[in-house]
């Protein structure tokens, strides 16, 4: 009887795995042109140049994830905020953004909001978050362009009423401003 038991218990495993699979790979088919089109305007945001040539992006891989491909463009002078604090992955950090898919759609925005800042655990964002703020100073505002997979992935966002917010595979562009960093290491 047992033997029954765990051989339906691993063919149902087995089946709920290879649904899985399947489902992934629809999203894969479903989402191909959508996936290209983010794809091909990452491309073309790095290699975006100034009018000097020179590039607009920096590429930002930290040691900690190497493979990673965030890119980064400030607005501010950073030698006036190079004395201030940058946060850690642990801290508490209070923003302003704008967050945009690659064909400029809106998606979320602290303008929105009334205190027209939010703040929130860094660790509880997208890796593409982690990586950006934790290269900011306090004051410094920039544009980041984040790769889907340091974004939402190959799942993707739904808003608080279950539509699609951020599709699957979204490359996804923010204007960010840190404006603060009320607890510096919250373990």
């Amino acid at each position: 009887m047992k033997k029954l038991f765990f051989s339906a218990a691993v063919l149902f495993g087995f089946g709920i795995s290879i649904q899985s699979c399947g489902d992934s790979d629809n999203q894969w088919n479903e989402y191909e042109e959508w996936r290209k089109a983010n794809n091909v305007w990452y491309a073309e945001m790095q290699a975006k140049t100034n009018a000097d040539g020179t590039p607009f992006y920096t590429l930002v891989q930290p040691e900690w994830y190497p493979e990673s491909g965030l890119l980064i463009h400030y607005f501010n002078d950073r030698s006036e905020t190079a004395a201030n604090l940058q946060p850690l992955i642990t801290s508490q950090v209070t923003v302003k953004y704008k967050g945009y898919l690659y064909d400029g759609s809106g998606f979320d925005s602290t303008t929105v909001a009334s205190d027209s800042v939010r703040t929130f655990l860094l660790a509880e964002t997208i890796v593409g978050w982690q990586v950006a703020l934790t290269q900011m100073h306090v004051g410094d505002s920039c544009e980041i362009i984040v790769p889907y997979t340091m974004g939402y992935g190959y799942q993707g966002s739904t808003s608080s009423t279950g539509a699609v917010a951020i599709p699957p595979y979204s490359a996804l562009r923010f204007n960010i401003g840190l404006k603060d960093i009320p607890a510096y290491e919250i373990p």
